[in-house]
Parts: structure tokens; C-alpha cells; sequence
């Protein structure tokens, strides 16, 4: 059984590798819609350098393997903001809910919170009086199933919605991921393939304009009603394979180290790597490096540290903070509040 899923999971993610155009000397940067998709979410995860698809062990799941959420005990919730660069700003919230032999559900959302802006035109540079608003959204359902104590996956499908001032562009897609507890002590791997689905095409009221078909010639009709088309524009797909190893485990102390390799079809391969340390199940440092290998590319080291108490009986509360450098861009802070029961 295991044999077979990993099969189908290597199938669908090759079918969209050449579906999608994955191969190629291009980049293809700036090419796709939703590119608030690729922004990681937890801050477990980021201060790890977003290597952490093998990882998967929190609610931070639903965005990184959602294959992880038949791994987590209980119940649980997590809420995540990010300082972002140019001002923005993100919020995460994701919750799963464990249903024993039946694996576990999981729902999760991403929002954007963006200021107003003025509306501007070339006869009136300061401004006409009007502001408009531009919003990033993405709401998802998951379902996680452990085929084997050492074999699970995780599938996500998802809503996901952009728009500026009268204009928007909504479609369907899903994550697929699996993850598996190898034989040998303490290694964990894991595969993801995430944003799989429709393209986005913008439409709306500020499409609609007159049109003069004739322009050469006077007399004809100058205002013809049309609607300009918009290009459809396919979401970041990324095809992700993780490696984790448990270097040290026992009561006290846990150290682990993780590397990601990505392959999206908007930019190069790169490498994620980082590590976490963890004293008594409380107090977790953690460091990493995104993007290794990745020419040009403004992210870089990352760093974070996060706290977990035991609060009334089995309520544990958890804190993280991660920072991660952008180098000629504004740098980065992520906070999450986990609660777990």
C-alpha cells in the first residue's frame, strides 16, 4: 500500500512538472498568480530556514505536508501574523482535529492585511478622491490518514482568492503530501506537492469600457461597449522533498536537522536547511538557511526561538518568534500562538 500511494504521488507530481512547464533554462519569476501562496507560514518553520516538510509536526501542517496532521495527538490551533516586506502584513490560522482510527481533519486560512491606497491618474497625479483596496486570501480543508505507523498522507484542497480595487480572480487547487518514518533510527522523508489546480484570470467591473473600432474614420460609432480579457495566470506550484534526522531524542534534550529541496515552476531549485534544538519540551532555539544555492535571491539566514507550557491539565500553550534576513529588503518577523488540548 505504501508502495502504491508513493507511486501515485510521484506520478501526479511528474504529470504537472511537464504539464506546467517545470523543465526549463527560464525562471519564470514573477510569472504566476498568488504569490502570497509561497510565503511560509509558522514560525517554527521559518526560524528553521522553512525546511520542515519531513518535519511536519504542528498545525503549522496545513501549509507545509499536510500528511503531518495524522502524526498530532489531540486537538489543536494555531494563529500566525507576519510582518511582511513593503508593509503587508499576513495572518495564518489553522486548526486540526484528531479522529483516532479515522486520521485527523484539519482547516486552515490566509488572509492579507493591506492599507488603502489613493487612486491616481495621469490628469490628476495626487489623487481623484477615490481609494481602492487590495486583499489575498486562501481557505482550506484537509484530511491526514496514517496507512502504517510509519507511513502517512495528507491531502489539502483549497480556495484561493485575489483582488485589487473592482477587480478579482478566485480558483480551486489543492496540496498533496505523504511522509514516512524510515527503518533506519531517527529519519524521517517526506515529499509535498502544493498550489495544484485551476489559473487565475481577473474580471470585474473595471473591464468594462467603450471602444472605438474605426479610430481612423469619423462618423461611426466611437463607443462601442467591450470587456477587456484578462491572461489567466497559473498559481506557484512547488514540488518539495524533505529529509529530517533525529540526532539526539531523550527526555531532556532533542536536536534535529532538516533539508528541503524545492523545484517551483516560477524560479530555480534551491535547498532549505536548518536545525532546532529543544530543552525539556519548553525552551526550542532554532536556525536555518533558505534558499541555498539560489542565485540572486534575497532570502537568506533565519533564526527563532519558542516556548511551550503546560497550562490546565492537558492545555499546552506554545509561543514562537522567528526573524529571517531579506538583504537589500526589509527584513522579516513572524509570531505564532499554538494552543494545544
Amino acid at each position: 500500500m505504501k508502495i502504491f500511494f508513493v507511486i501515485l504521488f510521484i506520478g501526479i507530481a511528474s504529470s504537472s512538472v511537464h504539464a506546467q512547464g517545470f523543465v526549463s533554462d527560464v525562471s519564470k519569476k514573477g510569472t504566476t498568480a498568488a504569490p502570497f501562496l509561497s510565503i511560509g507560514q509558522g514560525a517554527r518553520a521559518i526560524g528553521m530556514g522553512s525546511a520542515f516538510v519531513a518535519i511536519a509536526d504542528d498545525r503549522s501542517s496545513l501549509y507545509w505536508n499536510p500528511a503531518g496532521l495524522a502524526d498530532l495527538p489531540g486537538n489543536g490551533i494555531v494563529f500566525d501574523h507576519t510582518q511582511w516586506i513593503a508593509d503587508l502584513q499576513y495572518n495564518f490560522f489553522g486548526a486540526s482535529f484528531n479522529l483516532g482510527d479515522y486520521g485527523a481533519v484539519g482547516m486552515s486560512a490566509i488572509t492579507s492585511s493591506i492599507s488603502d491606497m489613493d487612486v491616481t491618474t495621469i490628469s490628476e497625479p495626487d489623487g481623484t478622491g477615490e481609494v481602492f483596496g487590495v486583499s489575498d486570501a486562501a481557505f482550506s480543508l484537509a484530511y491526514a490518514l496514517k496507512l502504517t505507523n510509519e507511513f502517512s498522507i495528507g491531502i489539502n484542497p483549497k480556495y484561493v482568492y485575489q483582488k485589487i480595487w473592482k477587480m478579482s480572480a478566485g480558483t480551486f487547487a489543492f496540496d498533496l503530501g505523504v511522509k514516512y518514518k524510515t527503518p533506519f533510527p531517527g529519519i524521517t522523508l517526506a515529499m509535498t506537492i502544493t498550489n495544484f489546480g485551476g489559473k487565475m484570470q481577473m474580471a470585474g467591473p473595471n473591464a468594462l469600457i467603450t471602444y472605438d473600432p474605426d479610430l481612423p474614420n469619423s462618423g461611426n460609432n466611437d463607443r462601442i461597449p467591450a470587456n477587456l480579457q484578462m491572461d489567466e495566470w497559473a498559481l506557484p506550484l512547488n514540488f518539495r522533498v524533505g529529509i529530517a534526522y533525529d540526532a539526539i531524542k531523550s527526555d531532556d534534550n532533542r536536536l534535529v536537522f532538516a533539508i528541503d529541496a524545492t523545484h517551483p515552476n516560477d524560479n530555480y531549485e534551491s535547498l532549505n536547511v536548518g536545525g532546532e534544538y529543544t530543552y525539556q519540551d519548553f525552551l526550542s532555539l532554532r536556525s536555518g538557511y533558505k534558499a541555498l544555492f539560489l542565485q540572486s535571491s534575497e532570502e537568506s539566514f533565519a533564526f527563532g526561538v519558542g516556548v511551550k507550557q503546560f497550562v490546565v491539565r492537558n492545555v499546552v500553550v506554545s509561543i514562537d518568534y522567528a526573524y529571517q534576513e531579506f538583504k537589500r529588503l526589509k527584513n522579516i518577523q513572524k509570531f505564532s500562538v499554538g494552543i494545544n488540548f
